[in-house]
């Protein structure tokens, strides 16, 4: 059984047993979540769709842990104009593992 949640303005496919890392959730380590939005469930042949999403159905996880993505480096150039800008980002994450879909 998979489905697909909203989280964070993005779609994952998720599967029971599975780890994912989305968005940054202001959760504890170890700390039960669950995801509200899901989008669709499918097992094999039969599938789900919301519109836009299932009314009962949710995502149940586990907080495994928080991070930091990789520095992403921004440089910026106008060329002839002696301008030139450095910039770096690295992204917060969650690192969630999926326990359970409840379909109601």
């Amino acid at each position: 059984m998979y489905a697909v949640i909203r989280t964070g303005g993005k779609q994952y496919r998720v599967e029971q047993g599975g780890q994912l890392r989305v968005e940054s959730l202001a959760a504890e380590v170890g700390a039960p979540v669950s995801f509200g939005e899901v989008l669709m469930v499918g097992e094999g042949e039969a599938v789900k769709l919301g519109s836009p999403t299932l009314a009962g159905a949710q995502v149940k996880a586990t907080v495994v842990g928080h991070g930091r993505g990789d520095k992403v480096k921004i440089f910026k150039l106008r060329r002839r104009k002696h301008y030139q800008k450095h910039q770096g980002h690295r992204q917060n994450f969650t690192e969630v593992r999926i326990d359970e879909i409840v379909v109601a």
